[in-house]
């Protein structure tokens, strides 16, 4: 999947369209309160502009359902931007018709105009052709660094390359297919995969695509539930997915038949009451008198499950680490995905990756993000990539 990179175009002079996630959080005053989506795209946008280039930026923020609504304006990005970088911000409070193409117009060498949410017109998520070709006549150059978004064919993902010569990568998206495709097509042995979250069925063709390369898979939370409910064991009020048991007994049959490490919570921690600071228990170790109690809930990894998956990721090579081992965002039921966060961290000869949504947060919010090596900035993006998916997005840039 070798794509043209926005290292290998020519922007001096030339209107570069360029797709970026400013889909930040806002408060009821409509402040930013993470303004990390906007940092992560700087890097391309200054190459641009350092290189004497014109950088239209699109995006969308939130769901305004194909309508105009203040209440999803992209101003405050705009206004954001102008603060973190050197280079002149405007803002426009259109993204096609007069006004907006009047202010690409009039847009100097070197500076940045933000047009205004894209997703105020059906045909942004419609892929609509002449909403496309809209947007596409801002831009000499199309470049797509919004990688949260390249899983979906949108009119400013995919359809706009319809319309422009030249249509590369960003920074980001580079190097998301630098860690999610190129390091894991022959990874450093051995590789281990660390998956949490709620459903197996979730995270079905990410099991099966990567068991033909993972040397060992370490599975923790609610779906850790549904496979030993598929051994046979009680496991109380805990979430798990009934229908889904026949599908993890498969998952650890060709476990099994690929000699593939498939390791399980070897204890659990439960609980009476789903509130913060609550009492716990933790289980004996399964197989030896360890279900969890019928009025009790699953919320963990135990604490031998903690130290099982740490000794197995010291010994990793490669890691990737999509899902939380518990309830993270409550106290008390954070322990196992600190845990193992800390023991990723820990592992400085790793290549060490984390797969998108409640694994970032959980990276960063007990202070390791700065010790991985490549955080993905896309929660669907990223699984349809590890599934083995091709992301319109993507495919519809230039090859290299």
């Amino acid at each position: 999947m070798k794509k043209l990179s926005i290292r290998n175009i020519e922007p001096a002079g030339k209107r570069v369209l360029m797709r970026v996630d400013f889909n930040v959080p806002l408060d009821d005053d409509g402040n930013i309160t993470d303004d990390s989506r906007i940092k992560g795209a700087i890097p391309s946008i200054e190459h641009l502009t350092n290189a004497g280039g014109r950088v239209i930026l699109m995006s969308h923020l939130g769901r305004p359902k194909g309508e105009k609504n203040p209440a999803f304006s992209l101003k405050p990005a705009a206004d954001r931007l102008g603060e973190l970088i050197s280079a002149k911000v405007k803002f426009v409070d259109d993204c096609v018709g007069p006004d907006a193409a009047a202010a690409v117009a009039d847009l100097q060498n070197g500076e940045v105009i933000l047009l205004e949410n894209v997703r105020f017109y059906a045909g942004e998520t419609d892929n609509d052709a002449e909403f496309s070709k809209q947007l596409a006549a801002h831009g000499d150059i199309y470049v797509n660094d919004a990688f949260g978004t390249a899983h979906r064919a949108h009119a400013s993902t995919a359809g706009v390359t319809d319309y422009i010569d030249t249509c590369a990568m960003g920074f980001l998206i580079e190097k998301e297919l630098e860690f999610l495709v190129t390091k894991l097509e022959e990874p450093q042995r051995p590789f281990v995969v660390i998956m949490g979250g709620a459903k197996v069925s979730d995270k079905i063709k990410i099991l099966e695509r990567l068991m033909e390369k993972a040397d060992a898979f370490i599975i923790g939370g609610a779906m850790a539930n549904t496979f030993r409910l598929a051994q046979g064991y009680q496991i109380g009020m805990s979430l798990a997915e009934p229908d889904a048991t026949d599908l993890a007994l498969e998952i650890l049959e060709t476990a099994k038949k690929n000699n593939t490490e498939f390791l399980l919570p070897a204890d659990t921690r439960h609980t009476k009451e789903f509130a913060d600071d609550a009492p716990t228990e933790v289980t004996l170790p399964w197989g030896e008198g360890g279900e969890i109690p019928a009025d009790r809930e699953g919320i963990d990894i135990g604490d031998l499950a903690c130290k099982e998956f740490a000794a197995k990721i010291a010994e990793a090579g490669t890691i990737i680490w999509n899902g939380p081992m518990g309830v993270f965002e409550k106290r008390g039921f954070d322990i196992g995905t600190k845990a193992v966060g800390a023991a990723i961290a820990a592992n400085e000869n790793a290549i060490k990756i984390v797969g998108g949504g409640d694994s970032v947060t959980a990276a960063n919010q007990f202070g390791f993000g700065e010790k991985m090596d490549h955080m993905s900035t896309g929660g669907g993006a990223s699984l349809e990539l590890l599934e083995g998916k091709e992301l319109p997005g993507i495919a519809a840039l230039d090859d290299a």
